[in-house]
């Protein structure tokens, strides 16, 4: 399984059947697979057998897996240098990912990458970005050729609460309300920027309330929860959709592991990571689906049991993969033929 497959099934960008258990319990599959995916690179970059930078996602799973399921598959995706957790969400294949982060030529991003630039165009995910605010100016172009070619798209731009500080922001929120773009800017606020807390870095924390000044529609949402978190982005896709131009919302969520496998971790107080795993989104889901009677002990281990199987498959697949042959090193860097004046 690679990169250039086609695109999976279209998501349905109507309200779901709450009441159906299959559509809970796939939001519990969803959430879990990035749960282990990450688990499971933590082990291998201990390892030494991932290198470079890596960013991990656990916690904040419910943004991922909750607004990719409002959006279709014809939408796009900008995300993060924190973006294990979006495409997988967005249906990039566990071993394309896996493959891209051991640097190997069957990488979604042909092993040149790495953890932070993962990319599928076929699936229009349109890539993680190691610069901080670096993906909302290009969400703006895409959202702005959308609209001039009359496509009914959403363009959804992940960033997160120290990106709100930066001048892409600012000038793609600002360019987005003024020419009313079709563009849902989603903020994984989780209240550190690298080791800054908001309130160090913010006047006003209050991150919807600002946006909101911008004349985007914007509220905060509780972002442990996934089914406030598919409410929330099911509610503002329809209104880009509907022509009333950028959304914002504001996930309120929180890592449980460092800004990165390099971080020490010590600006936070160990309780407060403590606190915040009371509300683990993964473990919060899985247990209303058991007082709900929808999910047994069985089940719930066999469903383990086949993420471990999925992910398994991913890493011996990246083991036997190839590296990209050097002299293929230059091919895509620059043009293969002049460009005529």
């Amino acid at each position: 399984m690679n990169a250039t497959q086609a695109p999976r099934a279209p998501r349905s960008a109507s309200l779901p059947d709450r009441r159906a258990v299959a559509h809970r319990r796939a939001l519990l599959e969803s959430m879990l697979r990035v749960r282990r995916f990450e688990e499971r690179c933590v082990e291998l970059y201990s390892a030494a057998r991932i290198r470079g930078f890596m960013h991990l996602y656990i916690g904040e799973e419910a943004v991922a897996v909750g607004v990719n399921e409002a959006l279709t598959d014809d939408d796009a995706v900008v995300s993060t240098y924190r973006e294990h957790g979006h495409a997988l969400a967005r249906g990039v294949p566990a071993e394309a990912i896996m493959a891209e982060m051991f640097g190997k030529v069957t990488g979604c991003s042909r092993g040149r990458g790495g953890s932070m630039h993962l990319f599928d165009a076929g699936r229009r995910f349109y890539g993680g970005n190691a610069i901080v605010g670096g993906g909302l100016p290009l969400a703006a172009g895409l959202a702005l050729a959308d609209r001039m070619t009359g496509r009914d798209r959403v363009t959804c731009c992940f960033f997160g609460d120290g990106a709100f500080a930066e001048g892409e922001f600012h000038e793609t929120a600002n360019l987005a309300a003024l020419w009313g773009l079709p563009l849902l800017l989603v903020c994984e606020n989780n209240l550190y920027a690298m080791g800054t807390a908001l309130a160090r870095h913010q006047a006003r924390t209050d991150l919807a309330l600002r946006a909101a000044g911008y004349g985007m529609v914007s509220w905060a949402v509780d972002g442990m929860d996934v089914f406030a978190v598919e409410d929330a982005a099911r509610k503002a896709a329809e209104g880009v959709r509907a022509g009333t131009g950028p959304h914002f919302l504001e996930m309120r969520t929180y890592r449980f592991r460092a800004h990165s496998m390099y971080d020490p971790d010590r600006y936070r107080d160990k309780a407060e990571i403590e606190h915040w795993k009371g509300r683990d989104p993964v473990e919060g889901l899985a247990r209303r689906l058991r007082e709900a009677k929808e999910l047994t002990d069985r089940a719930r281990a066999a469903l383990e049991d086949r993420l471990a199987a999925e992910i398994d498959r991913a890493v011996e697949a990246a083991d036997r993969a190839p590296e990209e042959p050097v002299g293929d090193l230059l091919k895509y860097v620059t043009s293969p033929e002049a460009i005529p004046p």
